[in-house]
């Protein structure tokens, strides 16, 4: 009965462990200039290997929704 145990507690953490890794994120930022220190407005910003992007505002801010976990360049 132990084992039974056991293992449906390790069933249950790793399945909640992977349901956590899987939760899509927001991400957001601001684009400046490096030439002036100055907000970029109107520059796109892509998930890379995605299809998932944006464009910056009048204040060089962005936000992009529901990015997969999976992606790691921006």
């Amino acid at each position: 009965m132990n084992k039974k145990v056991m293992l449906l507690l390790v069933c249950l953490f790793t399945s909640v462990g992977l349901m956590i890794a899987q939760t899509p994120k927001k991400v957001t930022g601001v684009v400046i200039s490096e030439e002036d220190d100055q907000p970029v407005v109107g520059a796109s910003v892509l998930i890379k290997g995605t299809t998932l992007g944006t464009v910056t505002n009048i204040d060089g801010q962005f936000a992009i929704d529901n990015v997969p976990s999976t992606a790691r360049t921006w």
